[in-house]
């Protein structure tokens, strides 16, 4: 069997992943994002057709990005009501025509404070949605939540993941939790993991590009682009991370 594992589309951001329906015009103040955006679509597309079919879809919080109040809702495309950004989200995940799709809740800056706007979106989907899921495929137990902590220095960025694996350990050791063979947690925008015999732990690249104010201006670290795909048969696994280096936001010096 074979999962895919995606997080963060972060969809209504100018920087998100964005179907060709929602696409800004590639003249103007919006030409960079324009290009961005396409270029995101076309390198999912690219790896959707690599990879399919699949027998299960994960997606791991953050699907879209919320009203943005933190730069007053500049940095999202126009008309940026819940229902668009559950709509636009949506078309994005169909794209794999999974035929079961799990997902976890994202961080309410993002997903709704007051609501969770998700769960919509799950509905739409057909999709069962939890805060901290776990799902058995073939044997091999997925423990996916959407939050991690992070590491600002390049050698400390398994750590968190470690501690998450850890704490699964504990948890099931009182047969509270299932003891997970693949730990998934997302949020940082970096891919990292640690493993040992018949398990590892992986904080999952992101399907949104670099290109937020807060983090272009008060975040230092890369940014990974990407998926994760795993297949299952007999109680193992194997996987991959599909992890692709974007061009369309690169940076450019200024030069006088």
């Amino acid at each position: 069997m074979r999962v895919i594992a995606e997080a963060d589309y972060h969809c209504y951001h100018r920087a998100g992943l964005c179907h060709p329906d929602w696409w800004l015009p590639e003249q103007g103040e919006y030409a960079k994002w324009a290009r961005v955006q396409r270029e995101l679509w076309e390198k999912r597309q690219e790896l959707i057709e690599r990879l399919k079919p699949i027998d299960l879809l994960i997606l791991n919080g953050d699907a879209f990005d919320g009203r943005g109040e933190a730069s007053g809702g500049t940095e999202l495309l126009p008309d940026h009501s819940w229902k668009n950004q559950i709509l636009l989200a949506e078309a994005c995940a169909i794209q794999w025509g999974a035929p079961a799709i799990v997902m976890s809740r994202g961080t309410p800056y993002h997903v709704g404070k007051l609501d969770d706007y998700e769960d919509l979106l799950a509905q739409h989907l057909g999709a069962t949605i939890k805060d901290h899921p776990f799902v058995e495929v073939g044997g091999v137990t997925f423990d996916i939540k959407h939050k991690c902590g992070s590491s600002s220095i390049p050698h400390g960025r398994g750590t968190p993941i470690a501690k998450e694996r850890l704490w699964n350990v504990l948890w099931s050791e009182r047969e509270e939790q299932p003891k997970g063979d693949v730990i998934l947690r997302a949020h940082v925008h970096y891919f990292s993991y640690v493993g040992g015999p018949g398990w590892v732990a992986m904080t999952q690249p992101a399907l949104q590009a670099a290109g937020t104010k807060y983090g272009g201006r008060q975040c230092s670290g890369t940014v990974d682009w990407g998926l994760v795909s795993f297949d299952v048969e007999g109680g193992e696994f194997d996987w991959s991370a599909h992890l692709v280096n974007l061009q369309a936001n690169k940076v450019e010096v200024v030069k006088l």
